[in-house]
C-alpha cells in the first residue's frame, strides 16, 4: 500500500501553511473566529479535490477517444449540514463543455468511467455522502 503524508505548519493565530506536491497554500479563518483571511478555509478543499480529480479523469479519457474541447469546466456544488460538526452531507459535480459537435455518448462515456472506476476521491466520497452529477454542453 502506497502512504502519501502532508505536513500542515501553524504560523499564527488560525493560519496554517500547507506544503502538497512542493506547492505551499495558506489556510485560515475569518476574522469573525479569530482568523486574518489570509487563505481559503479547508473545507472547500474538499470540493477542489473532487472537481480536480474527475476533471483530470475526463481531459485523459476524452483525449484518447480523440474528443476535442475548446474549453472545460467543472463546478462542484456542496451541501453543508447546519448542526455541528458541519460537513457535506451531498456533492453535486456539474461538467462544462465546450465545442463544436460535441459527442454526447463519448462525453458521458468519459464521465461515467471517471465517477465509477478512476476518480479515487469520488470513490471515497460516495461512502458517506450523497454524489450527483449532469453534464452541459455549450456550443463554441
Amino acid at each position: 500500500m502506497a502512504k502519501q503524508e502532508i505536513n500542515v505548519k501553524w504560523l499564527d493565530n488560525m493560519a496554517f501553511e500547507a506544503e502538497v506536491n512542493g506547492h505551499k497554500v495558506i489556510l485560515d479563518a475569518d476574522s469573525e473566529v479569530g482568523g486574518e483571511n489570509r487563505g481559503p478555509r479547508p473545507k472547500p478543499f474538499m470540493l477542489v479535490a473532487l472537481a480536480g480529480c474527475t476533471g483530470m479523469d475526463v481531459v485523459s479519457i476524452l483525449k484518447k477517444m480523440k474528443v476535442e474541447l475548446v474549453d472545460f469546466n467543472v463546478r462542484v456544488q456542496g451541501d453543508l449540514t447546519e448542526e455541528h460538526p458541519k460537513h457535506f452531507q451531498g456533492m453535486h459535480v456539474i461538467y462544462e463543455f465546450t465545442g463544436k459537435n460535441l459527442p454526447l455518448d463519448k462525453l458521458q462515456k468519459a464521465v461515467s468511467l471517471s465517477e465509477e472506476k478512476y476518480c479515487g476521491v469520488s470513490a471515497v466520497y460516495k461512502k458517506a455522502l450523497s454524489l450527483t452529477s449532469e453534464i452541459k454542453i455549450i456550443n463554441g
